[in-house]
């Protein structure tokens, strides 16, 4: 494995998703990262489908060690001081007030390591009329405008995963690696805060362009529609999606895929702006025409003509795919207690070369009796337990 930050040390006091998403990243590119959690129960998402290592925590946690400290004990403040003298990063995403609780503050820890590179993670930023409101990612996607874009106005729930958590983690990473090439030239460490609101209002940004530069309010088929972007269902109630987008040669193999050369000549879907403005016209005349045939014989035909599309895979489906199976998208690795983790590879190759290792995530405590023995930093052994 290719590691562009191996000589990067991490420390993480994350629980849930943004702070652990944000050392993952980290971790994926080859950075040392401790994972610092409370005794006996650790992060909160070890136990969310019973025990302490739910596919939620592995999801976020591989690639890291686990050290448990109660850092309102004397001695255990001094192993986590000893450690944050030889970081170069230290993540956590507490509400505000709450690190300061637990003597891992910002103040505090660059004091001990002005080279210190300090992250903070919270929902509505560290002060503000809204600060101390609790937030998670529906919260987060809410306040930003983002959920609006999802959900389907006849049928108000909340829809898919934790973007809102994942992101910010993403946001936070990247400027962690901005600090960290800015003290290349200074020496000196940075606080460093992302909160769930800001992240979710950047990774939003087409939508306020929208609304700043054309006074438009988009909604969940705003951009669906003026890129063309269509799901069906099929004969074998599989579904398939295109995303026509503007180029006339991919409608030119639409029209001949299903059999409908004559379709531009229908006023309506004659131009781009037709098709946008005749969506639903589109779709009630596209829909009984997929549901003809199976999934299958769709993308042969829609892949012969040149037409973008994809089967919408599950996610039994979507690694068995010959694309993703000839990426090496699917990799795995063994706990020597917890036995195979599976998980999805960093997606960025350096050099061409695909980063396929993976250490499953750590069992609670698994590198205490490594770390303490060595009342420092110690040298990496992971996958080696205790």
């Amino acid at each position: 494995m290719l590691k562009v930050l191996e000589d990067v040390r991490v420390l993480e006091m994350g629980t849930f998703i943004t702070g652990p998403a944000a050392a993952m990243y980290l971790a994926d590119m080859g950075a040392d990262v401790i994972k610092v959690e409370r005794p006996e129960t650790g992060d909160p998402f070890r136990a969310f489908k019973g025990g302490l290592y739910s596919p939620h925590f592995q999801t976020y946690n591989r690639n890291k060690r686990s050290l448990t400290l109660d850092t309102k004990k004397a001695a255990d403040t001094a192993l986590l001081d000893a450690l944050v003298k030889e970081a170069d990063v230290f993540i956590q995403n507490f509400r505000p007030g709450v690190a300061e609780e637990l003597n891992a503050g910002c103040e505090r820890l660059q004091a001990i390591n002005p080279r210190l590179i300090y992250c903070a993670i919270s929902g509505f930023g560290k002060d503000g009329p809204a600060a101390d409101r609790p937030a998670y990612d529906t919260v987060a996607q809410a306040a930003s405008g983002w959920l609006r874009l999802l959900i389907n106005p006849a049928n108000p729930r909340v829809v898919g995963p934790a973007i809102a958590d994942s992101m910010t983690g993403f946001y936070a990473a990247f400027g962690i690696l901005g600090a960290l090439h800015e003290r290349e030239k200074t020496g000196h460490g940075r606080r460093i805060d992302v909160s769930m609101l800001e992240a979710m209002c950047h990774f939003n940004l087409d939508d306020f362009t929208h609304y700043f530069s054309a006074g438009e309010i988009m909604g969940p088929y705003s951009r669906p529609s003026v890129s063309q972007s269509y799901v069906f269902e099929c004969a074998d109630r599989g579904w398939i999606a295109l995303h026509m987008s503007s180029p006339q040669k991919f409608w030119d193999g639409l029209a001949s895929a299903i059999g409908r050369p004559d379709l531009f000549e229908d006023a309506r879907f004659a131009d781009r702006a037709g098709r946008i403005k005749h969506q639903d016209d589109l779709i009630a005349l596209m829909g009984p025409i997929f549901r003809r045939k199976a999934r299958a014989e769709w993308c042969a035909v829609l892949e012969k003509e040149g037409v973008p599309y994809s089967p919408v895979y599950d996610s039994s489906e979507a690694l068995e795919d010959r694309q993703a199976k000839h990426l090496g998208i699917a990799v795995e690795g063994e706990h020597a207690e917890m036995g195979r983790f599976r998980t999805v590879r960093f997606p960025v190759n350096f050099d061409g070369e695909r980063q396929t290792d993976v250490v499953p995530p750590p069992t609670l405590g698994e590198h205490d009796q490594q770390i303490r023995k060595a009342g420092r930093w110690p040298c990496r052994e992971l996958g080696k337990g205790k």
